[in-house]
């Protein structure tokens, strides 16, 4: 069979990446989207593009019946089901298969199969697959502890949590199983032993119909938040030839045990003290994580995926190996997965605007660069809008080079020269993740923000100067601005006043990129001699304009000697300034520091009562645990908020009582909305007082 018209049954990224691959093949494209994501570049993409109507934007891509209405509508004669949302469900490829379309992906039996990862377990056991024992949640004592409660059918760290303390294991398995009838449409969950400092390793493997198997190599996946994985790399740092040959026979055997067909992945934990490894689960899909396997193998998955769905053979899939006739693997790619996210306040997910997003020295989009360099897969540019009701992750950003350093290294940079605006990413997160030491001695494992200084993590280098020098820049960009915006007086200086008394005062919300926002003063003068600082006389300004300004910070020395706020000695550094309304986003060689604009006055429209607990995303509320007038102690959860398929807890900032509780069950509530209000012992409300 040929495949002429192919449909991707998801959104974002991955469907901007098979469409990338059935360009190259001459395959013509569909695309459905919700009405979410109507004006997403994927959709632009497509030769076809249909809107997937009558349904809510957080379950659109969940209706395996208006996909299959779409292809059908579409004239396309395959489908691709991309990752997440129904590409594991048995249900939705028997649909396609009904529906006289080709599926490109396993067959339903074996999706089923391996779709629970309880039943999966079983399977691979009784061939002599090693797994991990699974504990009943009534039946856990503080013997088992840690455990891992994780979703049956789940995937991308949604339903797991880790238990440490037995009086939390009913609570969390409360939490893991809500999350998952969320995110998945199916809540079972089950417990495993928590294996301490152990390492995620995942082998890619592709099934011809033939019956034939290729492992496609090792991933190291191991650094993860909330279970989910941010950084990936293959070949895996410090693994012995022999425990990657064990895996690769291991990973096999599994698929031979589901009848697979197809490209798919089967993950381990491992052990590195003991080098002993356990099956986790088989993805039956495409990994988020395949182009590092691109990378160092010059295998296109998704071109093997098509191949295999046309019942093309292994052999003429991969005629003669990667890369010509070298060995795999050929080089080291490291990918690192972009979120719009708040690493410092729990991970949340951010949303809004992406005012710019650039990131620098990209060989290749969807594809593998032709040499030592960066590939970008991104679901969004410039100008799109980050919602609420899909994952957070903004792109992938890989990096391959002939070798591990260099790969980092090269990773590291593009990711700290990238401009990205408009929403809190984990940017900054991951350029410390890659220059830290323990990363570079490939120390890595799944508690590995556990093991080091999440905060410090977290931070950007120099974090105070790089948010006072930028504010300096920013206000004199906008006195600057407002210079060349004059329709008068244009040659009189800009603050020149003839008998200076007090200095130019502009104010700010300053956010670096993981900081809490606080509000920065900048004191300044100017004049016929330029700008200068009023509170420092180690900075300088060397140069002025509306879009770059630059700076000199001077040493003691240097300020001793200094006779004139022009001179040119100290160290300079360029700020570039970029202003939409009242945000100004400064990049410099600091780091990226995003500011707003305060007026001199306080609306009273936008002052909340003392103790109001806001949302800091848009969501749903979908439990709350108090009611007015209870008492409360510091950290005791309040409500719990679902945004991006996760549950965010919300707690109180100390003790008190609940003075208000304006929200409800099932109410969508928008970032900033007043979720509750806890007054402390002493500010609350006399008895028989309305609060």
């Amino acid at each position: 069979m040929t495949i002429n018209r192919l449909l991707v049954a998801n959104r974002g990224e991955i469907a901007r990446r098979v469409f990338r691959t059935c360009r190259d093949l001459g395959i013509e494209t569909v695309a459905v989207f919700s009405d979410a994501d109507a004006g997403l570049p994927f959709v632009a993409e497509a030769d076809v593009a249909v809107a997937l109507l009558g349904s809510a934007p957080a379950d659109t891509y969940l209706r395996g019946d208006l996909i299959v209405a779409a292809a059908r509508a579409a004239g396309a004669d395959a489908i691709h089901p991309g990752y997440g949302f129904l590409s594991e469900s048995a249900d939705f490829a028997r649909q396609v298969l009904d529906a006289g379309l080709t599926w490109v992906g396993p067959p339903p039996e074996s999706v089923e199969q391996m779709g629970s990862k309880i039943e999966a377990k079983k399977l691979v056991a009784e061939v002599g697959v090693p797994v991990l024992a699974e504990l009943a949640p009534g039946e856990i004592t503080a013997d088992d502890l840690p455990v891992l409660v994780k979703a049956s059918a789940g995937g991308g760290g949604r339903g797991m949590r880790v238990v440490r303390n037995l009086a939390d294991v009913a609570a969390q398995v409360e939490l893991a199983t809500s999350e998952a009838a969320s995110a998945f449409g199916d809540s079972t969950v089950f417990c495993e032993p928590y294996v301490e400092r152990g390492r995620h390793i995942e082998v890619q493997v592709l099934v011809d119909v033939e019956g034939n198997t290729c492992a496609l190599g090792e991933r190291d996946c191991s650094i993860q938040r909330r279970h989910q994985k941010v950084v990936e790399e293959t070949p895996a740092p410090g693994i012995s030839d022999d425990t990657r040959k064990a895996m690769f026979r291991t990973a096999s055997l599994v698929a031979a045990s589901a009848h697979y067909l197809g490209a798919g992945t089967v993950e381990f934990l491992y052990e590195p003290e003991t080098e002993r490894f356990w099956f986790l689960e088989m993805n039956t899909r495409l990994q988020v994580e395949h182009p590092i396997t691109e990378c160092v193998t010059g295998v296109d998955l998704v071109a093997a995926q098509i191949a295999v769905a046309e019942g093309r053979s292994l052999r003429e899939i991969i005629p003669s190996g990667p890369r010509g006739e070298s060995p795999w693997p050929d080089g080291h790619a490291v990918e690192v997965r972009l979120y719009a996210e708040d690493p410092a306040a729990d991970w949340q997910p951010q949303s809004g605007t992406l005012t710019r997003f650039e990131i620098p020295d990209v060989a290749a989009e969807f594809s593998n660069p032709s040499g030592y360099g960066i590939r970008l897969d991104s679901g969004f540019v410039s100008g799109d809008e980050v919602g609420t009701h899909y994952d957070a992750m903004l792109a992938k950003v890989v990096a391959w080079a002939p070798t591990r350093d260099q790969a980092v290294r090269r990773l590291a940079g593009a990711l700290s020269r990238a401009r990205i605006h408009g929403v809190r990413t984990n940017r900054d997160l991951l350029v410390n993740v890659l220059r830290h030491d323990a990363f570079a001695a490939g120390e890595v494992s799944t508690d590995f923000f556990a093991r080091h200084d999440l905060a410090r993590l977290a931070t950007p280098n120099a974090a105070e100067t790089a948010v006072e020098l930028s504010a300096l820049a920013a206000a004199v960009a906008l006195a600057e601005r407002d210079l060349t915006a004059r329709e008068e007086q244009r040659r009189i200086p800009v603050a020149w006043r003839n008998v200076p008394s007090q200095p130019q005062r502009t104010r700010f919300a300053a956010r670096s990129e993981v900081t809490s926002s606080e509000e920065v003063t900048v004191e300044w003068y100017g004049g016929r001699t330029g700008y200068r600082s009023a509170t420092r006389d180690d900075v300088h300004v060397v140069d002025a304009g509306p879009d770059r300004v630059t700076l000199t910070e001077l040493s003691d020395a240097e300020v001793a000697l200094a006779a004139h706020p022009s001179d040119k000695s100290g160290v300079r550094r360029s700020f570039e300034v970029f202003v939409d309304g009242d945000r100004v986003d400064v990049e410099s060689s600091l780091g990226h520091v995003a500011l707003r604009r305060l007026s001199r006055f306080v609306d009273p429209a936008d002052q909340v009562a003392t103790g109001s607990l806001l949302a800091p995303m848009p969501g749903t509320v979908v439990r709350v645990d108090v009611a007015h007038n209870d008492t409360v102690s510091a950290g005791q959860p309040v409500l719990v908020l679902e945004a991006m398929k996760m549950q965010h807890t919300v707690v109180a900032p100390h003790d008190g009582v609940v003075a208000k509780i304006p929200v409800a069950v099932g109410e969508q509530v928008a970032s900033g909305a007043v979720l509750a209000v806890v007054h402390a012992p002493e500010s609350a409300a006399p008895e028989g007082e309305n609060p």
